[in-house]
């Protein structure tokens, strides 16, 4: 019998009464292993009536509670991690030690999290005038949303999440219907930590429950990663409700490589960086762009390099690639690619006639070269194991290039000159950077966020702006005079 996955609501499963569901599969072998409940309008609804009765005492819940759940959170979640790590390979295909390696950076945000005490200090000035003081402080908004991406099913949500509940938010978390286990298990171990029924819920949906949770006036913030076009739609929809929005979208990150560089180290680099969990990353290296008489050496270096990637099943030793998400999704990607050739684009290795297993969603990696700037390969988040190679004379053909290009989410840049470096940091217009290092993402205390149309909203993701973003500031007055000195006063309040 398949495996029913029901959605967690008030600190409890709850089987869904919506009739409609949605296969999940083991990338790894194509069968269906699960079968996970859809919420209808009325199951959102119902599970943000429980959220918000529970945020009405969790919001006065005092800081030393919520750290001590906090820390036995943070205690339980590093002492699974392998046990976290196999769900989530057997949902999303990565291989565990890429999951594992997830579950670790959703860590840190658990771990800043811990230290919520010292993230929400106030201010306060004294005397700003005869007898009066002026001080700030943050309060949670109530109930809180986080949608979340099927490629990273634990990371993500902790980016959200952590920070959500210790500033004394209640955070509903609506999985993709791709991988939600790993949110169930998650929620699970809230309530063993000590969290409060309702605090930390999960809605499994498609577009029903995403518009459900937008539209609800309960509901005061949305936080969204995904696709553009997604990340669009929430936004629009979301600000149109008079919510707060973080949106995430798309990317197509640039690693630049001068010809001072360190070739045998870019090579790692961007091997790592395009063929890691198959090329589903968010911040995944899809374009490398080598200035003059880097590129042949570059193309030649990660050549060789690619067919000692071990393609195979995630929970197989020695795996370090597994499937992509979807069969759609596979062919999705063979497609781009046999396109790119047409288009006049260099197939160096063709992921398409690997030597892969049989069974499953699996693709290998590709290195296309000759790559220009009008080809859908390049235009496009392909989001899979293509890395394509664009040939450019200049350093400042290079940065017109990156900064051309409509997404802005990361880029990096390799070389052995700090002047080109430092110029490089100050001129591309990304949102997060890397000097020889592939993969900027920021650690939990600083925050993660792109530009341009990787980012809808104004406000990054977890770290002191994920502070900013689940709380609102007050700012206080206050006075106490000597009753026998109080007047009436019409004029404007003046500082003295």
């Amino acid at each position: 019998m398949v495996r029913r996955i029901q959605h967690f609501i008030d600190g409890q499963h709850q089987a869904g009464t919506s009739g409609r569901s949605s296969d999940v599969y083991d990338p790894a072998t194509g069968q269906i292993q699960a079968q996970v409940d859809l919420a209808s309008v009325a199951e959102v609804h119902g599970a943000v009536s429980a959220a918000h009765k529970a945020s009405e005492e969790w919001s006065e819940s005092s800081l030393t509670q919520r750290t001590q759940i906090m820390f036995r959170f943070r205690e339980l979640l590093s002492d699974r991690t392998d046990e976290l790590a196999r769900v989530i390979s057997s949902e999303h295909g990565k291989v565990v030690s890429d999951a594992a390696g997830e579950v670790a950076r959703g860590l840190e945000n658990v771990e800043f999290a811990c230290g919520i005490a010292h993230h929400l200090k106030g201010e306060i000035n004294e005397q700003v005038s005869a007898g009066i003081e002026v001080y700030s402080l943050r309060q949670p908004l109530g109930v809180v949303a986080g949608i979340t991406p099927f490629n990273f099913p634990a990371m993500v949500p902790a980016w959200m999440f952590a920070t959500a509940i210790a500033c004394g938010n209640a955070f509903i978390c609506k999985p993709s219907e791709r991988d939600p286990s790993a949110s169930m298990l998650i929620a699970e171990w809230f309530i063993e930590a000590g969290l409060p029924p309702g605090v930390f819920s999960v809605v499994n949906g498609d577009k029903e429950a995403v518009d459900a949770l937008i539209d609800h006036e309960d509901v005061a913030a949305i936080s969204f990663v995904g696709s553009t076009p997604i990340a669009s739609y929430v936004y629009e929809r979301a600000t149109s409700a008079g919510k707060r929005v973080q949106a995430l979208g798309g990317a197509k990150n640039h690693m630049l490589v001068l010809p001072d560089a360190d070739i045998e180290m870019a090579a790692d680099a961007a091997v790592s960086a395009a063929y890691g969990s198959a090329g589903e990353r968010c911040m995944a290296v899809s374009a490398l762009v080598a200035v003059g008489s880097a590129a042949d050496e570059l193309v030649e270096a990660i050549s060789q390099r690619i067919p000692d990637v071990k393609v195979g099943v995630g929970t197989e030793a020695g795996a370090e690639m597994g499937p992509l998400i979807t069969a759609e999704h596979r062919d999705r990607v063979a497609g781009y690619v046999e396109r790119a050739q047409q288009a006049g684009a260099v197939a160096v290795v063709d992921g398409g006639n690997a030597d892969l297993p049989t069974d499953g969603f699996f693709y290998g990696p590709t290195l296309l070269d000759e790559v220009t700037a009008d080809m859908e390969c390049y235009q496009d988040e392909i989001f899979g194991p293509v890395l394509s190679v664009l040939r450019v004379e200049t350093f400042q053909e290079a940065m017109d290039l990156i900064n051309a290009n409509p997404f802005g989410n990361g880029t990096a840049i390799f070389t052995r000159d700090g002047g080109a470096a430092r110029q490089f940091q100050h001129e591309v217009q990304v949102g997060m950077v890397g000097i020889n290092v592939p993969i900027p993402v920021p650690v939990a205390y600083h925050s993660f966020g792109g530009w341009k149309a990787s980012l809808f909203g104004d406000t990054h993701m977890y770290g002191p702006e994920g502070v900013r973003f689940y709380t609102r500031a007050k700012a206080i007055t206050a006075r106490w005079p000597d009753p026998a000195s109080s007047q009436i006063d019409l004029g404007f309040p003046q500082n003295s």
